[in-house]
């Protein structure tokens, strides 16, 4: 005979009726075996710290050891944008529970290294990588031969005097303010060397302005055109023109540009014209030649330049000596 299946639901366990609240949570709370991570109440209800940055701390606790938590591994990850996600993370380091600093590698490379706490300025020696050798394997003992006790006058005076000595208490580990990490340094936006040039500087706008006509994608706000407005002008200074800027800075665009205003400012930085060098001795400007003309003497009909219809050289000469 075929055993029923129960389709008991499970309810939170024990409380009395009477217990219940009539307002706020309830927890329902089923033990984990597997796959969790313990987090401390200092991190689930921090004071100062934003929603964002809790969550965001509780995802980093949860992944193994050397999984990558930069910014753009965790942009696809959360519907929350970039900004939102650097700005999580500077929380974080500025509150302890995170750690960022620049590492030179043995071959030249410089990458990134992060720590992350999950309570901060306790135990920090315990984040820190283990590097001393391992232990040599201890080998067990022979099978059916157990060590023979030793008495208490077998043992050496060593030993005795180990045991009898005072335990020296454990001094606490004092905690370690984290260190600010290194941020890496931009370049700085080029600017004109005279500002003061209102046609400049409104062109330099317009080329800003006209980025999305060219780009649905290339949409500035108001903020990013006056933060880039000088340096289109020291572009516009450096003698390109209008319609040459908005070629460099539209072409050969990523598919999804995750910040138009970053793309553009490191296009008009990176790719900055030279300037022209002063202007020399211009060599003579190219005339053209005379059109062609026939000559009006019917019985010659002779093509040949001039400026002016009439008759060639030779009917001239000939009507000269005539």
């Amino acid at each position: 005979m075929d055993s029923q299946k129960s389709t008991a639901v499970v309810r939170a366990p024990g409380r009395n009726p009477g217990d219940t609240p009539r307002s706020g949570v309830i927890h329902v709370n089923v033990r984990h075996t597997r796959r969790f991570v313990v987090v401390g109440n200092h991190l689930s209800q921090h004071a100062e710290m934003s929603l964002v940055a809790i969550g965001l701390s509780v995802h980093i606790q949860s992944l193994p050891t050397g999984a990558p938590i930069g910014i753009r591994d965790l942009v696809p990850r959360f519907p929350e944008s970039e900004y939102r996600i650097a700005a999580a993370l500077r929380e974080l380091e500025r509150h302890g529970y995170l750690k960022r600093t620049r590492v030179r590698l043995p071959g030249g490379q410089i990458v990134t290294r992060t720590v992350s706490y999950n309570r901060p300025g306790f135990l920090v020696e315990a984040t820190e990588p283990d590097t001393s050798p391992p232990e040599p394997p201890v080998t067990p003992p022979a099978p059916n031969r157990a060590p023979a006790p030793l008495s208490p006058a077998s043992e050496a005076p060593e030993a005795q005097e180990a045991q009898d000595a005072p335990v020296a208490p454990v001094a606490p580990v004092a905690p370690v303010a984290p260190v600010a990490p290194v941020a890496p340094q931009r370049p700085a936006l080029p600017r004109p060397v005279n500002p003061d040039n209102p046609w400049r500087r409104d062109a330099a706008t317009a080329v800003l302005t006209d980025l999305r006509r060219a780009d649905a994608r290339l949409l500035l706000g108001r903020q990013d055109i006056e933060r880039l407005t000088p340096a289109v002008e020291a572009w516009l200074e450096r003698g390109a023109r209008p319609a040459g800027i908005l070629a460099a800075l539209t072409a050969n665009l990523p598919a999804q540009p995750r910040s138009p205003a970053g793309l553009i400012a490191h296009r008009l930085t990176a790719q900055l014209p030279p300037a022209l060098p002063d202007e020399g001795p211009r060599a003579p400007a190219h005339v053209p030649p005379d059109p062609f003309q026939t000559c009006d003497n019917d019985d010659c009909g002779l093509a040949f330049r001039s400026p002016v219809p009439g008759l060639c050289g030779e009917c001239r000469a000939g009507t000269a000596a005539a």
